[in-house]
C-alpha cells in the first residue's frame, strides 16, 4: 500500500510492513504533511513502523539507507519503498539494511514478555529477561550483547542503537514461540531442556545424592537422573510431564519448518 506525503514524496510498504498501519487505513493513499528535510528512518517511523522491522529501503529506485536524507522542496516526486525481511524473493538487488543476526540466537525481552522468555530458554536460547527492566536497559543490553530485542512496544524499537528487533504480533505465549521460531527460523538451533527456565542458567548433570535432600521421597524412588542449575540452584529431572514437553519440541521445529 503506499502512503503520500506533502511536496510528492511517496512511501509503499511492502509485505507484513502492512501491519503496523491502521486497520481502516490500509490498501488506499494517505498524506502526511512536513516540510523540513527528513531521514528514511524517521519517514518510515512516522507511519508507526520501527526501522529494525525493515530490510530493504529504495529511493527511486535505488538502494537506500536509514541515514538516507530527502529535502521534500527540491524534487518533483520521490519514491520510497521498503521491503521486510523474509521474503520469498529475495531484497531488491540484495541490498540488506542489517547485518546477519546473531548465531546461535540470543535474545533480549521486555518485561511483559516472561512467558515467552521461560518458553525460549526451554527451547536452549540464551535469553535475557527480568520483570523490573526499563526501556533504556532492554536497549543497551540489545546494542552491547547483539541481542535481539523483543518487545510488544513498538516504540521501543524506535531507539538507533537497536540493529536486531522485533515485534512480536501474537499476544497468546505458545503463539508468540511459533512466531519467533518461524520468523528467525530457528529450528535448526533448538538445543532443548539444557538450560534454566527460571534464571537462564546452564543445566549441570550432579550426582543423585548430592541434591537427594532437596526431593521428596517419591522423587528419589522413580527417577535417577538430576540436573541443577549452575546460577540459582534450582535442580531438575526428567518427570511425567518430559515426554509432553518433549513432542511439544518437536511440533515446534515442524511447524518452523513448514512455515
Amino acid at each position: 500500500m503506499s502512503r503520500v506525503l506533502a511536496m510528492g514524496v511517496q512511501v509503499l510498504f511492502h509485505g507484513c510492513l502492512d501491519d503496523f498501519l491502521p486497520p481502516d487505513g490500509r490498501g488506499q493513499p494517505a498524506t502526511q504533511r512536513t516540510s523540513r528535510r527528513t531521514s528514511l528512518k524517521d519517514l518510515v517511523e512516522s507511519f508507526g513502523v520501527p526501522h529494525t522491522e525493515v530490510a530493504a529501503l529504495t529511493l527511486n529506485d535505488a538502494p537506500a539507507a536509514f541515514e538516507t536524507l530527502i529535502e521534500p522542496l527540491e524534487s518533483d516526486h520521490y519514491l520510497i519503498r521498503a521491503w521486510p525481511a523474509g521474503l520469498s524473493g529475495g531484497l531488491p538487488g540484495g541490498h540488506a539494511l542489517q547485518p546477519p543476526r546473531p548465531r546461535p540466537a540470543r535474545f533480549v525481552l521486555d518485561v511483559h514478555l516472561g512467558r515467552l522468555a521461560r518458553y525460549l530458554r526451554l527451547l536452549g536460547f540464551d535469553v535475557c529477561w527480568r520483570n523490573d527492566f526499563e526501556d533504556e536497559e532492554i536497549a543497551d543490553t540489545s546494542s552491547a550483547q547483539r541481542r535481539i530485542l523483543l518487545t510488544r512496544d513498538r516504540r521501543l524499537l524506535y531507539r538507533r542503537q537497536i540493529v536486531h528487533g522485533y515485534f512480536v504480533r501474537a499476544t497468546d505465549p505458545s503463539q508468540q514461540i511459533e512466531e519467533i521460531c518461524q520468523r528467525f527460523e530457528l529450528h535448526d538451533e533448538i538445543d532443548a531442556f539444557k538450560r534454566c527456565a527460571r534464571c537462564n542458567g546452564l543445566l549441570m548433570k550432579v550426582d543423585k545424592a548430592s541434591v537427594a535432600h532437596r526431593l521428596k521421597a517419591r522423587t528419589l524412588d522413580y527417577y535417577d537422573d538430576f540436573y541443577r542449575c549452575n546460577k540459582c540452584r534450582h535442580v531438575y529431572w526428567q518427570g511425567s510431564h518430559f515426554a509432553r514437553m518433549s513432542d511439544w519440541v518437536e511440533a515446534l521445529k515442524q511447524t518452523a519448518i513448514e512455515g
